[in-house]
C-alpha cells in the first residue's frame, strides 16, 4: 500500500523543495479511513453503495463480539469509509454526537507507521489526547491505533497496520454481500475541509503547523471569497509529503449569512464541511452518480459563457462540462476539473466534491463567486440566508 500512495496525488512531492516549511516529525503515509457516526449505519452504508459505487468491505456487531455498537467499512479504490451507529445502553459518546451534530464525520483516521510515536510527538507539542496507544489483535495480526481531539468534536485516529494482514482490523469480519454495485471512478481523498468558529481559522493552522508539523500552503481571504452578500476565509494545511491536505475555513462579515454560518448553527459547532474524491474521469463519474441519485449544484448557465476565456483551452468539450455542471480552473501547473454535491444530510451539513487535477495544484480560486452564489441561492430557498 505505501508504494501506491507514493502516487496518491498524481505528484512525487519533494518535502524541502514543495513545503519548506512542513516538518517531518510526524510522517504520515495517507488517509486510512473516514468514520461517519450515524443514525443508521445499515441504511446510510447501502446509500453510500447505491449513489457512491462504494463496496462492502468489513463490519463489526454483535456477530462479532462488539456491544456498544455497528459499523460498516465501504471500499472504493484507495478510499475506505466506516459508518457507525450506537448500541443501546453501552457507549453514549457515539448517540450523544449524533443528537448534537446529526450525521457526520467523527474521524479523520491518519495512517502511519508508528502511531505511539505519532502520539507522543502530538500530545507533547499540546494536542489533547482521545486515547493512548493501544494494540488490538487477531488471528490475522495486530494493529495499534491512538488519537487526538482536534476541532470541535472531531479527532484524528493514527493507525499502524504494518503487521496486520487481515481485511479491515481486529473486531471486524469480512463483509460479503450479493449487493455491489459498479464503482463509480473514485479514487482516493484528495483533501477533507474543516468549517471553524469565528477568528479560529488562525488558532487551527497554529495547531496543524505547531502540533501536527504542516505548511500553510495557501490562504484565500475574504476578498477571494466573496459575493455581494457574504464571505468566508480560509487557509490550506499541507503535510510535507502533500498527500494529506486539510483546509480550514471561518466565516468573514458580510451582509448576511455566510454558508459557513449556516453549517456551524446548524451542526452545532466546527466540524468537517467536505470531502473532496478525485477521479481519472469527472463527466463519467458525475454521470453515474447523477443517474444513481445524487444532485449536483449547478451554476448558472452564463458560467460557461466566459469560462475558457479565463482558462485556455482544455482537452474537454465545453459543452459536455456545461450539460453535468462540472466547474474548470487553471493555475500555473495546469488545470482542474470540479464539482459539488448538494448537502447528503437533512441538516445543510457535509456535502462532497468531485475532482480531477490535470496538473492544478490549487482548489478552484476562480471558481469560487459563481460556486458561492449558488449555494447562497440554496440558502434563500431554506430560509438561511
Amino acid at each position: 500500500m505505501k508504494d501506491d500512495l507514493k502516487t496518491t496525488n498524481n505528484t512525487t512531492y519533494s518535502l524541502e523543495k514543495i513545503f519548506p516549511d512542513a516538518q517531518d516529525f510526524l510522517p504520515l503515509l495517507g488517509t486510512d479511513y473516514v468514520e461517519f457516526y450515524v443514525g443508521n449505519a445499515k441504511q446510510a452504508a447501502h446509500f453510500y453503495k447505491t449513489a457512491f459505487g462504494f463496496q462492502s468491505l468489513a463490519y463489526a456487531g454483535l456477530e462479532t463480539g462488539i456491544t456498544s455498537r455497528t459499523s460498516y467499512v465501504l471500499v472504493q479504490d484507495k478510499i475506505r469509509l466506516v459508518f457507525t451507529t450506537p448500541m443501546p445502553g453501552e457507549d453514549n459518546e457515539i448517540s450523544d454526537h449524533i443528537k448534537k451534530h446529526g450525521d457526520g464525520v467523527k474521524v479523520l483516521a491518519l495512517w502511519v507507521d508508528d502511531a505511539t510515536k505519532a502520539w507522543e510527538e502530538t500530545t507533547k507539542r499540546g494536542a489533547e489526547s482521545y486515547f493512548a496507544p493501544k494494540t488490538e489483535k487477531d488471528a490475522d495480526g495486530e494493529v495499534v491505533r491512538s488519537g487526538i481531539k482536534i476541532y470541535g468534536d472531531t479527532v484524528h485516529v493514527f493507525v499502524e497496520r504494518k503487521n496486520y494482514k487481515g481485511t479491515f482490523m481486529p473486531g471486524f469480519e469480512k463483509w460479503e454481500s450479493d449487493y455491489n454495485p459498479e464503482p463509480v471512478g473514485l479514487k482516493f481523498i484528495d483533501h477533507m475541509v474543516a468549517n471553524v468558529g469565528w477568528n479560529e481559522m488562525n488558532i487551527w493552522e497554529k495547531f496543524y503547523n505547531e502540533t501536527m508539523g504542516f505548511a500553510n500552503l495557501i490562504t484565500f481571504d475574504d476578498k477571494d471569497i466573496s459575493t455581494q452578500f457574504t464571505a468566508l476565509m480560509s487557509k490550506v494545511m499541507t503535510n510535507g509529503n502533500g498527500r494529506i491536505k486539510f483546509p480550514i475555513n471561518e466565516p468573514a462579515e458580510g451582509k448576511r449569512k455566510s454558508q459557513i454560518e449556516e453549517y456551524l448553527d446548524f451542526y452545532n459547532g466546527p466540524g468537517v464541511q467536505h470531502i473532496a474524491i478525485a477521479t481519472d474521469d469527472i463527466v463519467s463519474t458525475v454521470s453515474k452518480m447523477a443517474k444513481k441519485g445524487v444532485e449536483f449544484l449547478k451554476v448558472p448557465s452564463s458560467y460557461y459563457d466566459t469560462v475558457l476565456d479565463r482558462v485556455g483551452e482544455i482537452d474537454e468539450e465545453i459543452l459536455i462540462l456545461k450539460e453535468h455542471g462540472v466547474l474548470v480552473d487553471r493555475d500555473e501547473e495546469g488545470y482542474l476539473l470540479q464539482i459539488f454535491t448538494k448537502p447528503l444530510t437533512d441538516r445543510p451539513t457535509l456535502f462532497f466534491e468531485i475532482i480531477q487535477r490535470k496538473g492544478a495544484k490549487s482548489f478552484g480560486k476562480g471558481n469560487f463567486k459563481a460556486l458561492f452564489e449558488c449555494i447562497e441561492a440554496e440558502q434563500a430557498r431554506r430560509g438561511t440566508l
